[in-house]
Protein backbone atom coordinates (compact mmCIF):
# COMPACT_ATOMS: atom_id res chain seq x y z
CA UNK A 1 0.00 0.00 0.00
CA UNK A 2 2.82 2.40 0.85
CA UNK A 3 4.51 1.58 -2.46
CA UNK A 4 1.27 2.40 -4.30
CA UNK A 5 1.05 5.72 -2.42
CA UNK A 6 4.66 6.49 -3.37
CA UNK A 7 3.98 5.70 -7.04
CA UNK A 8 0.85 7.87 -7.03
CA UNK A 9 2.60 10.70 -5.19
CA UNK A 10 5.70 10.77 -7.37
CA UNK A 11 3.57 10.61 -10.52
CA UNK A 12 1.52 13.57 -9.29
CA UNK A 13 4.53 15.62 -8.25
CA UNK A 14 6.77 14.63 -11.15
CA UNK A 15 4.46 14.37 -14.16
CA UNK A 16 1.31 16.30 -13.29
CA UNK A 17 3.42 19.30 -12.27
CA UNK A 18 4.83 19.27 -15.81
CA UNK A 19 1.31 19.27 -17.29
CA UNK A 20 0.27 22.09 -14.97
CA UNK A 21 3.32 24.12 -15.94
CA UNK A 22 2.63 23.34 -19.60
CA UNK A 23 -0.86 24.82 -19.27
CA UNK A 24 0.83 28.16 -18.56
CA UNK A 25 4.08 27.83 -20.47
CA UNK A 26 2.60 26.45 -23.69
CA UNK A 27 -0.33 28.84 -24.00
CA UNK A 28 0.39 32.56 -23.56
CA UNK A 29 3.97 32.48 -22.23
CA UNK A 30 5.77 31.30 -25.44
CA UNK A 31 5.47 34.78 -26.97
CA UNK A 32 7.70 35.95 -24.11
CA UNK A 33 10.12 32.99 -24.28
CA UNK A 34 13.14 35.10 -25.19
CA UNK A 35 12.47 37.50 -22.34
CA UNK A 36 11.66 34.75 -19.85
CA UNK A 37 15.23 33.48 -19.94
CA UNK A 38 15.92 36.07 -17.22
CA UNK A 39 13.04 34.63 -15.17
CA UNK A 40 14.56 31.16 -15.52
CA UNK A 41 17.93 32.47 -14.31
CA UNK A 42 16.31 33.83 -11.15
CA UNK A 43 14.41 30.60 -10.47
CA UNK A 44 17.35 28.27 -11.07
CA UNK A 45 19.87 30.24 -9.02
CA UNK A 46 17.41 30.67 -6.16
CA UNK A 47 16.66 26.95 -6.02
CA UNK A 48 20.36 26.08 -6.15
CA UNK A 49 21.61 28.54 -3.54
CA UNK A 50 18.67 28.78 -1.12
CA UNK A 51 17.15 25.31 -1.31
CA UNK A 52 19.34 22.57 -2.71
CA UNK A 53 22.80 23.42 -1.34
CA UNK A 54 21.59 24.38 2.17
CA UNK A 55 19.51 21.20 2.26
CA UNK A 56 22.59 19.11 1.47
CA UNK A 57 24.36 20.76 4.42
CA UNK A 58 21.37 20.00 6.65
CA UNK A 59 21.56 16.37 5.55
CA UNK A 60 25.08 16.08 6.91
CA UNK A 61 27.47 17.15 4.14
CA UNK A 62 30.04 19.68 5.34
CA UNK A 63 29.92 23.16 3.83
CA UNK A 64 33.44 22.66 2.51
CA UNK A 65 32.46 19.40 0.78
CA UNK A 66 29.38 21.06 -0.72
CA UNK A 67 31.59 23.78 -2.17
CA UNK A 68 34.09 21.27 -3.53
CA UNK A 69 31.41 19.06 -5.12
CA UNK A 70 29.68 22.09 -6.62
CA UNK A 71 32.95 23.27 -8.13
CA UNK A 72 33.71 19.79 -9.49
CA UNK A 73 30.18 19.51 -10.85
CA UNK A 74 30.45 22.83 -12.70
CA UNK A 75 33.74 21.71 -14.26
CA UNK A 76 32.21 18.37 -15.28
CA UNK A 77 29.17 20.06 -16.83
CA UNK A 78 31.51 22.40 -18.71
CA UNK A 79 33.33 19.37 -20.13
CA UNK A 80 30.05 17.61 -20.97
CA UNK A 81 28.81 20.66 -22.86
CA UNK A 82 32.13 20.95 -24.68
CA UNK A 83 31.87 17.29 -25.65
CA UNK A 84 28.31 17.81 -26.91
CA UNK A 85 29.39 20.81 -28.99
CA UNK A 86 32.36 18.89 -30.41
CA UNK A 87 30.14 15.95 -31.28
CA UNK A 88 27.59 18.15 -33.04
CA UNK A 89 30.27 19.99 -34.99
CA UNK A 90 31.39 16.68 -36.62
CA UNK A 91 34.95 17.88 -36.77
CA UNK A 92 34.11 21.14 -38.54
CA UNK A 93 36.25 24.23 -38.06
CA UNK A 94 35.28 26.38 -35.05
CA UNK A 95 32.52 28.86 -35.72
CA UNK A 96 31.69 32.18 -34.12
CA UNK A 97 28.95 32.47 -31.53
CA UNK A 98 26.69 34.38 -33.92
CA UNK A 99 26.76 31.53 -36.46
CA UNK A 100 23.26 29.98 -36.71
CA UNK A 101 24.68 26.47 -36.88
CA UNK A 102 26.66 27.03 -33.72
CA UNK A 103 23.53 28.39 -32.02
CA UNK A 104 21.65 25.24 -33.02
CA UNK A 105 24.30 22.97 -31.51
CA UNK A 106 24.56 25.17 -28.42
CA UNK A 107 20.79 25.04 -27.93
CA UNK A 108 20.84 21.25 -28.29
CA UNK A 109 23.49 20.88 -25.60
CA UNK A 110 21.62 23.34 -23.36
CA UNK A 111 18.44 21.27 -23.68
CA UNK A 112 20.38 18.17 -22.68
CA UNK A 113 21.77 19.95 -19.63
CA UNK A 114 18.31 21.16 -18.60
CA UNK A 115 16.81 17.66 -18.76
CA UNK A 116 19.78 16.11 -16.94
CA UNK A 117 19.81 18.69 -14.15
CA UNK A 118 16.04 18.64 -13.69
CA UNK A 119 16.05 14.84 -13.81
CA UNK A 120 18.63 14.62 -11.02
CA UNK A 121 16.66 17.07 -8.91
CA UNK A 122 13.44 15.11 -9.50
CA UNK A 123 15.22 11.86 -8.66
CA UNK A 124 16.25 13.28 -5.28
CA UNK A 125 12.72 14.57 -4.66
CA UNK A 126 11.41 11.05 -5.36
CA UNK A 127 13.74 9.57 -2.76
CA UNK A 128 12.70 12.23 -0.23
CA UNK A 129 9.01 11.51 -0.90
CA UNK A 130 9.63 7.80 -0.37
CA UNK A 131 11.45 8.50 2.89
CA UNK A 132 8.57 10.67 4.11
CA UNK A 133 5.94 8.01 3.30
CA UNK A 134 7.95 5.32 5.04
CA UNK A 135 8.12 7.53 8.12
CA UNK A 136 4.45 8.63 8.08
CA UNK A 137 1.93 8.68 5.18
CA UNK A 138 0.62 12.07 6.33
CA UNK A 139 4.14 13.46 6.20
CA UNK A 140 4.47 11.89 2.75
CA UNK A 141 1.50 13.78 1.33
CA UNK A 142 2.67 17.00 3.00
CA UNK A 143 6.02 16.50 1.28
CA UNK A 144 4.24 16.01 -2.05
CA UNK A 145 2.53 19.38 -1.56
CA UNK A 146 5.86 21.07 -0.89
CA UNK A 147 7.47 19.40 -3.92
CA UNK A 148 4.57 20.43 -6.16
CA UNK A 149 4.91 24.01 -4.93
CA UNK A 150 8.55 24.27 -5.89
CA UNK A 151 8.26 22.18 -9.06
CA UNK A 152 5.77 24.55 -10.72
CA UNK A 153 7.99 27.65 -11.06
CA UNK A 154 10.97 25.44 -11.87
CA UNK A 155 9.13 23.61 -14.67
CA UNK A 156 7.85 26.90 -16.10
CA UNK A 157 11.43 28.18 -16.11
CA UNK A 158 12.60 25.01 -17.88
CA UNK A 159 9.89 25.40 -20.52
CA UNK A 160 10.95 28.98 -21.12
CA UNK A 161 14.55 27.92 -21.71
CA UNK A 162 13.59 25.03 -24.00
CA UNK A 163 11.15 27.13 -26.02
CA UNK A 164 13.77 29.87 -26.23
CA UNK A 165 16.07 27.42 -28.04
CA UNK A 166 13.48 27.11 -30.82
CA UNK A 167 12.26 23.72 -29.65
CA UNK A 168 8.69 22.77 -30.53
CA UNK A 169 6.04 22.84 -27.82
CA UNK A 170 5.46 19.10 -28.10
CA UNK A 171 9.14 18.23 -27.76
CA UNK A 172 9.57 20.60 -24.80
CA UNK A 173 6.60 18.94 -23.09
CA UNK A 174 7.97 15.46 -23.82
CA UNK A 175 11.45 16.24 -22.45
CA UNK A 176 10.07 17.86 -19.30
CA UNK A 177 7.72 14.91 -18.77
CA UNK A 178 10.70 12.58 -19.22
CA UNK A 179 12.63 14.43 -16.52
CA UNK A 180 9.51 14.16 -14.34
CA UNK A 181 9.60 10.35 -14.53
CA UNK A 182 12.96 10.47 -12.72
CA UNK A 183 10.93 11.30 -9.61
CA UNK A 184 8.99 8.06 -9.96
CA UNK A 185 12.27 6.16 -10.36
CA UNK A 186 13.65 7.88 -7.26
CA UNK A 187 10.54 7.00 -5.28
CA UNK A 188 10.64 3.32 -6.23
CA UNK A 189 14.38 3.04 -5.63
CA UNK A 190 13.99 4.88 -2.34
CA UNK A 191 11.28 2.46 -1.20
CA UNK A 192 13.41 -0.61 -1.82
CA UNK A 193 16.89 0.68 -0.95
CA UNK A 194 16.36 3.72 1.27
CA UNK A 195 18.86 2.60 3.89
CA UNK A 196 21.56 2.38 1.22
CA UNK A 197 20.47 5.53 -0.64
CA UNK A 198 20.41 7.91 2.33
CA UNK A 199 24.13 8.58 2.12
CA UNK A 200 23.97 9.39 -1.60
CA UNK A 201 20.95 11.72 -1.56
CA UNK A 202 22.68 14.97 -0.46
CA UNK A 203 25.51 14.42 -2.94
CA UNK A 204 23.08 13.92 -5.83
CA UNK A 205 21.34 17.10 -4.68
CA UNK A 206 24.60 19.06 -4.84
CA UNK A 207 25.34 17.78 -8.34
CA UNK A 208 21.85 18.84 -9.44
CA UNK A 209 22.43 22.28 -7.93
CA UNK A 210 25.76 22.53 -9.78
CA UNK A 211 23.95 21.85 -13.06
CA UNK A 212 21.43 24.63 -12.34
CA UNK A 213 24.21 27.09 -11.50
CA UNK A 214 26.20 26.15 -14.60
CA UNK A 215 23.23 26.46 -16.96
CA UNK A 216 22.15 29.80 -15.49
CA UNK A 217 25.57 31.45 -15.34
CA UNK A 218 27.41 29.89 -18.29
CA UNK A 219 24.57 29.58 -20.82
CA UNK A 220 21.68 31.87 -19.96
CA UNK A 221 23.37 35.00 -18.55
CA UNK A 222 25.63 35.42 -21.64
CA UNK A 223 22.48 35.25 -23.76
CA UNK A 224 20.98 38.08 -21.71
CA UNK A 225 24.09 40.17 -22.35
CA UNK A 226 23.42 40.08 -26.09
CA UNK A 227 20.72 42.69 -25.44
CA UNK A 228 22.69 45.76 -24.39
CA UNK A 229 20.16 48.56 -24.24
CA UNK A 230 19.43 50.07 -20.83
CA UNK A 231 15.75 49.22 -21.28
CA UNK A 232 16.68 45.56 -21.88
CA UNK A 233 18.81 45.49 -18.73
CA UNK A 234 15.96 46.87 -16.61
CA UNK A 235 13.52 44.33 -18.06
CA UNK A 236 15.92 41.45 -17.53
CA UNK A 237 16.67 42.44 -13.94
CA UNK A 238 12.96 42.77 -13.24
CA UNK A 239 12.19 39.31 -14.60
CA UNK A 240 15.17 37.82 -12.77
CA UNK A 241 13.92 39.27 -9.49
CA UNK A 242 10.41 38.00 -10.26
CA UNK A 243 11.94 34.54 -10.69
CA UNK A 244 13.67 34.87 -7.31
CA UNK A 245 10.51 36.16 -5.65
CA UNK A 246 8.36 33.40 -7.14
CA UNK A 247 10.43 30.76 -5.38
CA UNK A 248 10.16 32.57 -2.04
CA UNK A 249 6.47 33.37 -2.56
CA UNK A 250 5.25 29.98 -3.70
CA UNK A 251 7.41 27.82 -1.43
CA UNK A 252 8.07 30.33 1.34
CA UNK A 253 11.27 28.34 1.69
CA UNK A 254 8.91 26.03 3.52
CA UNK A 255 10.86 22.93 2.65
CA UNK A 256 12.41 23.07 6.13
CA UNK A 257 9.00 22.67 7.70
CA UNK A 258 8.62 19.11 6.55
Amino acid sequence: MILFDILLATFAAGVLSVLLAATLALTWLPRFADRMVAFAVGVMLTFAFTRMLPEAVEMGVSAESVGQITLAGIIVFFLLEKAALWRHSHGEAPVQCDNPGHDHHHHASRATMIVLGDGLHNFVDGILIAAAFLADPHLGWATVGAVLAHELPQEIGDFMVLLGTGMSKGRALLLNALSGTFMIAGGVLGYFTLDHMKMAVPYVLVVAAASFIYIAVADLVPELHRHRRFKDAIGQLTLMLIGVASVYLITGLGHHSH
